[in-house]
């Protein structure tokens, strides 16, 4: 429990760390621009971005939800919890566990990698071959499982600078209907609707996006390294398990059974 306690405790300071990295980069991106005129609020700052500001806001919104949920799904305690596989993996090596009673441990434990290892469990005494291949299949569709949503990540970080660029085009597009319809070329105030609606898009765009793209890349890493280790404990089920070796303990403990009566 020690050990287990000390993984969650790390978990929730990287979840605090990539919460905290999000929203500096985020405010370091607003606030990047040049100053607002004093008394302006940032309501009112990213008002001025018209109507594509709410594709980019919905997206923040869900850039945020997801972020918390992937953050939370994937801890280690969660997905590998210490103190279950040690004492399987213990009780295994040792030879003090049978097939039902390993499966019903597994079964009763519910995290992601007690399904993977009763998997093979469920071809005890199968070749090494089939039980690696238990496994491999188990570990493949957890692997989907732990991987959801990192498109959604991705996705975000693609369209929401194309909804900046796009409502850059449309803010210069209104700036140059500016100068046309009302010769704005020498009046500087009627042209900056277009030119802030084409700045601040642009800037909230990459304010979602760049949040978008270090959550992508931190959550596709940490599903390969919780992978790697749920792949590490499954060859050790399988060495656990397998007929192999199975067949080597029926031996040994009728070699065992043979000498006491012997005695």
């Amino acid at each position: 429990m020690p050990g287990d306690r000390s993984s969650m405790v790390r978990d929730r300071k990287k979840i605090v760390s990539l919460v905290l990295c999000m929203l500096l980069i985020a405010s370091n991106s607003v606030w990047a621009q040049e100053p607002a005129a004093e008394g302006t609020s940032l309501l009112s700052i990213l008002s001025a971005g018209g109507l594509l500001m709410v594709p980019i806001a919905l997206c923040s919104l869900i850039l945020c939800m997801f972020s918390l949920e992937r953050a939370m799904s994937l801890r280690r305690a969660r997905i590998i919890p210490r103190p279950f596989v040690k004492r399987i993996l213990e009780q295994l090596k040792s030879g003090e566990l049978e097939k039902r009673e390993a499966y019903r441990i597994c079964k009763e434990n519910k995290s992601p990698i007690a399904l993977v290892l009763a998997a093979g469990i469920r071809r005890w005494g199968k070749p090494a071959q089939e039980v690696e291949k238990a496994i491999v299949d188990a570990g493949e569709r957890l692997g989907n499982k732990l991987r959801k949503y990192l498109k959604l990540f991705n996705g975000i970080s693609t369209i929401t600078p194309l909804l900046g660029l796009l409502g850059t085009v449309v803010g210069m597009i209104q700036s140059f209907n500016a100068i046309v319809i009302t010769g704005a070329m020498g009046k500087p105030e009627l042209l900056a609707a277009g030119i802030s609606q084409a700045l601040v898009t642009t800037a909230a765009g990459l304010t979602v996006a760049i949040p978008a793209l270090i959550a992508h890349i931190y959550f596709s890493s940490r599903v390969d390294k919780l992978l790697m280790e749920v792949d590490e404990h499954g060859q050790q089920i399988v060495q656990a398990v397998c007929g192999e070796r199975v067949n080597r303990l029926k031996r040994r403990q009728t070699s065992q059974e043979s000498t006491r009566r012997a005695a």
